[in-house]
């Protein structure tokens, strides 16, 4: 009897270990994307705009010379860049503290359990979905002095029409107003979401405890909102301090430049006068003071935040 031989069956090398991949790299890739849109659509137009800002360049021709920081100086000369800024300021502030005020009571208002509750938060938020440029249209109709919606009514009641866009003053609030109601819907939300994130566990301590209604709403709730006081606020302001459109359609920054607001005098800068150089001037210091206005308030937000908690 003989025995079988086997053939040896070699054992396979062992494959080189790899040191494992750091957990953040995977996550630290992630952020690529988004830092080169950064880059192309917000860096890299702030450095043109200030390179532009430093020429004569008219925004049309191939001639372009260097003159420094003329520009800026002219900027901080010009009254009626002055105007123009402190009608944005007006514009800014004004829209959100309405925006605040309108967008917090709608949304205590709707966190109750009402009927229709959900036809009404759609309804306030809709006008957000509306171009500006179309609600400055619709609210023309209502403020115009020839066959106005408002002037109308007056004359209903035997009152004389009143030029509603002819007066800086009252065109300045007319706009503020238009503007806060096209966009207190986003104050709204912003307030609804951080109410409805409340546990209901601490309201319901606070009762036990004694504190209810205004009581449980100035130590409770409000601290509980900072963090979406901080957003609305934030928002608000920055698209107050941009208005374009409503400006544009309602009185064009007029009469003269008096309801301009820092947008509108770069348009009618670049296209009207044809000076991109300085209208890139302007808006390079509309770019900065949006920047510092954005930096203070969330500081403050973090720090009021900090103290209400301790």
């Amino acid at each position: 009897m003989s025995a079988t031989a086997h053939p040896h069956q070699a054992t396979p090398a062992p494959r080189p270990h790899r040191p494992p991949r750091p957990a953040g790299a995977s996550i630290n890739l992630m952020y690529v994307p988004a830092l080169v849109l950064f880059a192309v659509f917000i860096i890299y137009p702030v450095l043109q705009g200030v390179s532009i800002a430093m020429t004569n360049w008219d925004g049309y021709s191939s001639r372009r010379a260097f003159v420094g920081l003329e520009n800026f100086a002219r900027v901080f000369s010009d009254p009626n860049f002055s105007t123009a800024m402190t009608n944005t300021f007006i514009y800014g502030v004004g829209s959100t503290v309405i925006q605040q005020v309108l967008g917090l009571l709608f949304a205590v208002l709707l966190d109750q359990k009402l009927r229709g509750r959900q036809i009404a938060r759609a309804i306030i938020y809709l006008p957000v979905l509306v171009s500006p440029v179309v609600m400055g249209l619709m609210y023309y109709l209502v403020f115009r002095y020839h066959q106005g919606a408002l002037n109308d009514i007056l004359g209903v009641f035997g009152a004389a029409p009143v030029s509603w866009m002819s007066d800086a003053g009252v065109a300045i609030g007319v706009i503020v107003v238009v503007n806060s109601l096209q966009f207190m819907g986003i104050s709204m939300l912003i307030y609804l979401s951080g109410l409805q994130g409340i546990p209901q566990e601490i309201r319901e301590a606070a009762a036990l405890d004694g504190s209810i209604g205004w009581n449980q709403f100035r130590s409770i709730t409000i601290p509980q909102l900072m963090p979406a006081f901080a957003s609305s606020v934030v928002l608000n302001l920055i698209g107050g301090l941009k208005l374009y459109d409503v400006i544009q359609v309602l009185t064009g920054g007029g009469p003269g430049y008096a309801t301009n607001s820092v947008s509108t005098l770069i348009g009618r800068t670049y296209f009207g006068n044809q000076a991109a150089g300085y209208a890139a001037a302007q808006g390079v210091v509309l770019f900065l003071v949006i920047v510092v206005c954005t930096v203070a308030l969330n500081w403050w937000f973090d720090r009021t935040r900090s103290h209400l908690e301790n």
